[in-house]
Order: structure tokens, then C-alpha cells, then sequence
């Protein structure tokens, strides 16, 4: 069955005490709404319209870096989820299957989940997706007859014999494409807030003689964010999911609870992942690989066997081949390290190609940048890269060479070669102490004076 996808990100999100669009604020390092976005991934969509208005140019930007083909609609003015859904007509016109609804600020919604809703379209027009709450609140209520669903009403507008119900409404909704548009034609706004709410499709789809019918998840799939108190939490919540994912694929957590992770990282079977470690986006770590304490790894892909840190920072386009080394304090930014390359203490490596077996000394740094333009360095295969080098791009050591100690090296060092460059050591007899002397004197006298 062919399905599309309307993701409701138009709200401001005044609680959240920010200038920031709500569907923005990061968690596991990435947006709320990239949550939603990637959730929803698993019914493979035909289609994907986000309903955009508070800040709409920063959020469809974020939702086209995702996903090019999304389409973005504006809703001018928030009028309630069933007006904001209505946006999204036009771009879904002629859409065959279903539509799924979800909410750019409910972000742990699992794919299997969406896929039970979709499986009881079978038997039902108009699907919800409800759960059980611990605390039913001011969530919407799940007006039930035994498996059918006669409606959904809001708190407000609830009586107290519905307010005691807790089997509330999560707001995603499931339906044929023409069902749910036609449905919503027909929602008013007598109600309490003067909105279009979505919720009321389903009495709407019952009197027509409709089927509605309900899915139910866990609560905590159904969180959404409505201030900095439950981003915290749900942040809280999210490594927490991911810590305990990793541990169950495989990877082995040194101390679970001080390992951060972002939305996509991947740590594969038997890798090692010590204490305090940082994953920002789009890291991939291999099996067998160990990263070791208070490292930092962000858009890195470490292959199988290599060891990075402690106390290493990997940014955006480090590559590093089986059996790399990468040590305490070294930086390594849109590189590639081949399979046995060392960096082993102190050194900065940015757009460079460093070839198998090279070994570079601490405090090496390829000075890439010329204050405009980057420059790339390479360094060739079994190449041996002498302490506090400065390797002043472009430019490139071949296989096998060597740089002496303390050497800025502004030229291309064919295969094989040792280049110097370096000033000439002077050294004066005696002067070190009678200098050193005279400094100490100068300063007993001010002292006294």
C-alpha cells in the first residue's frame, strides 16, 4: 500500500522560552523534526509534506537537508492541527493510499508502531494511535465501544465521566487519502479554543458510518516536547534508548551511563566504547574498533581495529582505515588516515591524505589553512613524519620519507627522502648560566628597591 506522510511543524512553541523554532531544538543531536522525519521513514512514503509556519525558512531548510524530494507547505495562521493538515491537500492531490499524520515535536514514535497502524486500515477507515497514560492530564481522551472508536475529546471540552478515562490520544492519525481530506472539509471550530481539531474526523468518519479503531504504544513513544524541562528529559530518555540499543547489537559500553549519542550513530558489534565519550551527528564506528575516554567524535567513520584517543577529537570527514591509531590530543578533520597510519600525541591533521603505515611524530600539524583557502596535504605510504613538523600546505612527502624534528616543511619531499628545514642550532658557552645570573640579580634588586 502506497502511504504519504504530513508532519505538523508550524507551531512556535512559546514555552520553550526561545528564539528558535520548536521543531529545531536539538535532541540526540539532531532536530525534533528530523526525528519525526526519519520515524516515519519506515513506511517508505510516497510522499512527505511538513506544514511549516514559525519560522518556516530555518525548518524547510532543515527538512530539504534531510530529505530533498520533502515538499513544505505554510500554514499563515495556526488555526488548529485539522486547518494545518488541510494545507497539505494540494501537495498530496492525487496521492494514492494513505496519509499518516505526525507531529514534528513527538519524536520517539517507532516504525513498528506506525506499521501496526497501517496494518489495521484493514479494518478500519480512520485510525488512531492511542495510549494508556500513567497521568492522563490534559490529554485528549479515547471515547471507545468495545474495539470501536466513537471519539476523541479534548480535555477542555471533556466532561468529568470522559476525564476520567485514560486511554488518551497521541494526535497521529492514519486514513486513505480522500477519506481523511473529505473528513476534514466538514471539521468546525465550536469549541472551547476556537480551533479545527483534527480529533474531530472520527465522530465525523462514525456518523458517516465509517469505521474508526485504535492502535495503542507505550506512552513514552508518545512524548512531545512543549518546554526546555521535557527536551531535558526526553534527551534523558533518548541516550538512555540508545545506550541500551548499542549494548544489545553488540558493542560493549565501558560505563553506559557517561557515553553520548546522536540520532544516527552506529557502533558495531564487539567495538569499545570507554568512559565519557561524545558522538555528535553522523558517525559510524566498525566492529572491533575502540574509542577510548573523553574523545569526541562527529561525521568520523572508524573502520575495524582502529583505536582512537583517549582525549581525541574526530570532525567532519575523518576516515580512518583498519588498524589506525589515533591518540591523546590529536585532531583529525576531512582526512584520510590508511590502514596502519599512527598520530599517536599532539597533532592536528586536517584535509590530508596520509597513506598506510605512516607515522606521524608528536606535535605534527599540516598547516592547511591559508587564512582564505584550504589546502590539502598528503603524506605517502611507511612515510615517518618527525616531531613538531609543520607541514605547510600544499604539499606532499612521499612514500618512505622522512622529516627531521622541529622542520617546517614548504616543499614536495620525493619517495625516500629526509627533509630538514630548520635553523642552524648556535650555541654560545657558558652564557645559558651567566645569563640567568644577571636576570636573578636584577630582580633581587627591584625586590629590595
Amino acid at each position: 500500500m502506497m502511504v504519504s506522510l504530513v508532519i505538523l511543524a508550524a507551531g512556535q512553541g512559546s514555552r520553550m522560552q526561545s528564539d528558535l523554532p520548536k521543531v529545531l531544538h536539538p535532541l540526540g543531536a539532531a532536530p525534533l523534526v528530523v526525528h519525526a522525519m526519519r520515524a516515519g521513514r519506515a513506511l517508505d512514503p510516497d510522499r512527505v509534506v511538513v506544514v511549516v509556519g514559525h519560522g518556516g525558512d530555518a525548518v524547510a531548510q532543515v527538512v530539504h537537508a534531510e530529505d530533498e524530494a520533502a515538499i513544505v507547505v505554510t500554514q499563515e495562521a495556526q488555526l488548529g492541527t485539522a486547518h494545518a493538515v488541510a494545507q497539505a491537500g494540494a501537495a498530496l492531490a492525487g496521492a494514492p493510499g494513505d496519509v499518516v499524520v505526525l507531529y514534528g515535536d513527538t519524536p520517539f514514535i517507532r516504525g513498528e508502531t506506525l506499521d501496526a497502524m497501517i496494518a489495521a486500515r484493514k479494518t478500519h477507515d480512520v485510525v488512531v494511535l492511542g495510549f494508556e497514560a500513567a497521568d492522563p492530564g490534559r490529554y485528549g481522551r479515547l471515547v471507545t465501544t468495545g474495539d470501536t472508536l466513537e471519539r476523541i475529546v479534548e480535555f477542555k471540552d471533556a466532561t468529568e465521566a470522559e476525564r476520567a478515562i485514560t486511554l488518551c490520544n497521541s494526535g497521529v492519525i492514519c486514513a486513505d487519502r480522500a477519506t481523511l481530506f473529505d473528513l476534514i472539509a466538514q471539521v468546525g471550530n465550536d469549541n472551547a479554543a476556537g480551533e479545527y481539531y483534527l480529533t474531530d474526523i472520527v465522530a465525523l468518519a462514525t456518523a458517516k458510518g465509517l469505521s474508526a479503531g485504535v492502535v495503542t504504544c507505550p506512552e513514552a513513544e508518545t512524548l512531545g516536547i512543549n518546554t526546555r524541562a521535557e527536551l531535558a528529559q526526553a534527551e534523558v530518555s533518548f541516550q538512555a534508548r540508545a545506550r541500551a540499543e548499542a549494548v544489545e547489537d553488540g558493542a560493549i559500553l565501558v560505563a553506559p551511563e557517561t557515553v553520548y549519542f546522536a540520532q544516527d550513530t552506529v557502533v558495531g558489534r564487539g567495538a569499545i566504547v570507554e568512559q565519557f565519550v561524545v558522538f555528535g551527528p553522523g558517525v559510524t564506528v566498525e566492529n572491533g574498533a575502540t574509542i577510548r575516554a573523553f574523545s569526541h567524535l562527529e561525521g568520523a567513520h572508524v573502520s575495524r581495529g582502529a583505536v582512537v584517543g583517549p582525549y581525541a577529537r574526530l570532525r567532519p570527514g575523518a576516515e580512518l582505515s583498519e588498524d589506525v591509531r589515533v591518540g591523546n590530543f590529536v585532531e583529525i578533520k576531512n582526512a584520510e588516515l590508511g590502514e596502519g597510519a599512527k598520530v599517536n600525541h599532539l597533532s592536528y591533521v586536517g584535509d590530508a591524505t596520509i597513506g598506510a603505515r605512516a607515522n606521524l611524530g608528536a606535535g605534527t600539524v599540516t598547516c592547511n589553512y591559508d587564512g582564505v583557502f584550504k589546502h590539502h596535504t598528503e603524506i605517502g605510504e611507511g612515510a615517518f613524519i618527525g616531531s613538531s613538523t609543520m607541514l605547510v600546505a600544499p604539499v606532499r612527502v612521499g612514500a618512505e620519507a622522512m622529516t627531521g624534528s622541529g622542520s617546517v616543511i614548504t616543499s614536495d619531499v620525493p619517495e625516500g627522502a629526509l627533509a630538514l628545514g630548520r635553523a642552524r642550532q648556535d650555541t654560545k658557552p657558558g652564557l645559558g648560566k651567566r645569563l640567568m645570573d644577571r636576570l636573578r640579580a636584577a630582580k633581587a634588586a627591584k625586590m629590595k628597591g
